[in-house]
């Protein structure tokens, strides 16, 4: 079993396809000083059994300065044995198993919340992970599938004999995808329920909602995800206030880091991938800034990634912290 005391942070960034890569993960730690702790964007052990190329880059952590937790997507038990045994070669300091994604292209797979409707094989596939690697195995999940099938509390009793050493409840249905309000009180439950660490997730907007989770639920950490883009200051402040201390706020500059994350980007995609992706990171990072929407307009009709940096450097330079 993962002790309490084994989590190195009381807070996760969130698991987010296509969001929490390298670049990202890069970004949040050198903001937020090695406070937070990372799952990886999903990991398909389909592709990675098929040798997918740029399924494999995903899961290679092994240059990365921090510990990464490699979330694995799948139905398949022996596929995700051969997959923990590769990622563990590969440089994680855990493996996640998604059982709560939403997405109708994960559920079609039957990976996902299917897994959640599947007691006897999302067993199978903790326990056949769990053979195949010593590291520590979480399992990430929501409240039900929807309000008439809700079995959080007893999917986490399987989980915890299956052999997972910790899990992550969001405390919405697969039916809510990310509408409406978390369930804090089935987090609780679900607490109240194992003996094994529990992350609670799902409405951590700010270092007071955090602290308010945790009583609320008694979890051992908060996971937070949507709420930190384009703001992972965020994450620090709340780091910073489970443990009694203030945030410095003249760290903030929104203009010095996006360049940054820009700059990671390249690095990673190069010039012409990285500008597609800089646009929902454009979206984020000017939140609340004055004209938003008019910069925005402008930067989604740019395809040249030097401009794209200019009107970045005319927009962003002169404005210091976020508004």
């Amino acid at each position: 079993m993962l002790d309490c005391d084994a989590f190195k942070n009381k807070v996760f960034l969130a698991p987010m396809a296509g969001i929490t890569d390298k670049p990202m993960r890069k970004i949040v730690f050198e903001v937020t000083k090695g406070k937070v702790s990372f799952v990886s964007e999903m990991v398909a052990v389909n592709a990675l059994s098929f040798k997918n190329a740029k399924t494999y880059r995903i899961a290679d952590t092994r240059d990365e300065p921090y510990d990464v937790i490699v979330q694995l997507m799948g139905s398949d038990p022996l596929l995700f044995a051969d997959a923990a045994k590769l990622v563990t070669d590969l440089g994680a300091s855990g493996i996640d198993i998604n059982m709560g994604c939403p997405v109708r292209k994960v559920l079609a797979a039957g990976g996902g919340a299917c897994l959640m409707k599947d007691e006897k094989r999302a067993g199978q596939i903790i326990e056949s992970t769990r053979t195949a690697t010593p590291l520590p195995v979480s399992v990430k999940f929501r409240k039900g599938w929807d309000n008439e099938h809700i079995n959080a509390v007893q999917f986490a009793k399987m989980c915890e004999n299956a052999g997972a050493t910790h899990i992550a409840v969001h405390g919405r249905t697969k039916a809510q995808g990310y509408s409406g309000i978390a369930d804090w009180d089935i987090i609780r439950q679900v607490k109240e329920n194992v003996k094994i660490p529990v992350i609670g997730n799902g409405d951590v907007t700010t270092p007071q909602n955090a602290k308010k989770m945790l009583d609320a639920t008694n979890t051992d950490a908060v996971m937070i995800g949507r709420a930190s883009l384009g703001d992972p200051w965020l994450l620090e402040d709340v780091a910073d206030y489970l443990s009694g201390h203030t945030s410095n706020k003249k760290n903030k500059n929104v203009y010095e880091v996006l360049k940054r994350h820009m700059d990671y980007l390249v690095d990673y995609y190069g010039q012409k991938i990285a500008l597609g992706l800089s646009r929902k990171y454009i979206c984020w990072y000017s939140k609340n800034f004055f004209e938003a929407k008019k910069f925005r307009e402008t930067y989604m009709k740019i395809t040249n990634f030097d401009d794209a940096m200019n009107l970045i450097d005319d927009y962003f330079k002169d404005k210091g912290e976020n508004a």
